[in-house]
């Protein structure tokens, strides 16, 4: 009876100093929360007056303008989160890329009828740059991933395809799988890929082939031209460069497709 009572004595003694430790740990918890806090509030204060005072070149500068919205996001601010609130009164940043989100949307409707509502990054930039002058704010491509975010976070369609070292903006609510992301990474050099292209290359049977072909068809993301030499294209005019070259107009551009 002696020997358990001190084994009782010994477990309540070591719940003790457990149920100690934990309160302590939960007071050193607490503490670096405060600090780190703190040296939050603290860092984005110093943020905030570092915004103020170089304010025009953040808006004018887009180099600048990603630099500064890197150290934003240390701290997790977001200068876009909405149009209203410090950052957008001060900056105007969520009026700028509002507006530009704007200028995107009319830019892939503009070219809708050629691309099927696929363009590259690089050409939308060209695009949107002409469009805005060569007064206007410059304007990045860091800028426009950034404002195709927000217009994807609206759900009206807007997303981006990794292609190369680059992006696909897409614009139409279309449901493109990895199979066709696959197909529009495989086209990227030539603007087009063939059924063999994509057998050989992918080792896919004919019938998953052909089903991803129809489906960007179907979607008028690619053209058929059934004329090529050996066997049919399928062209991407997203990806064929040279067709941005030429004014085509809606009427021209139906009679290119077959």
């Amino acid at each position: 009876m002696h020997r358990r009572g001190v084994g009782a004595g010994a477990i309540a003694k070591k719940k003790l100093a457990e149920a100690k430790y934990k309160e302590r740990g939960n007071v050193l918890a607490e503490d670096q929360i405060a600090q780190m806090s703190k040296q939050l509030e603290t860092f984005k204060t110093h943020l905030e007056e570092f915004a103020s005072k170089h304010k025009q070149e953040i808006r004018k500068n887009s180099q600048f303008r990603v630099q500064f919205q890197e150290m934003c996001a240390t701290i997790g601010v977001d200068p876009l989160a909405s149009g209203k609130g410090f950052w957008s009164e001060m900056l105007g940043v969520g009026d700028f890329y509002y507006e530009l989100g704007v200028q995107i949307i009319e830019v892939c409707l503009a070219l809708k009828h050629r691309n099927g509502g696929l363009i590259t990054l690089e050409e939308l930039h060209h695009r949107v740059l002409k469009g805005r002058g060569k007064f206007a704010q410059d304007v990045s491509q860091d800028d426009l991933v950034r404002a195709i975010k927000k217009l994807k976070a609206m759900g009206n369609g807007f997303g981006m395809i990794p292609v190369g070292g680059s992006y696909l903006v897409q614009s139409v609510p279309a449901e493109l799988n990895m199979d066709h992301t696959v197909v529009l990474q495989l086209a990227e050099k030539k603007g087009y890929v063939t059924v063999s292209e994509i057998r050989d290359s992918l080792k896919w049977e004919r019938e998953r082939t052909c089903h991803v072909l129809d489906h960007l068809l179907k979607e008028g993301l690619a053209w058929l031209d059934t004329q090529a030499a050996v066997e049919p294209q399928y062209w991407l005019p997203a990806l064929f460069a040279e067709l941005f070259l030429q004014d085509v107009t809606p009427e021209e551009a139906s009679q290119m497709t077959p």
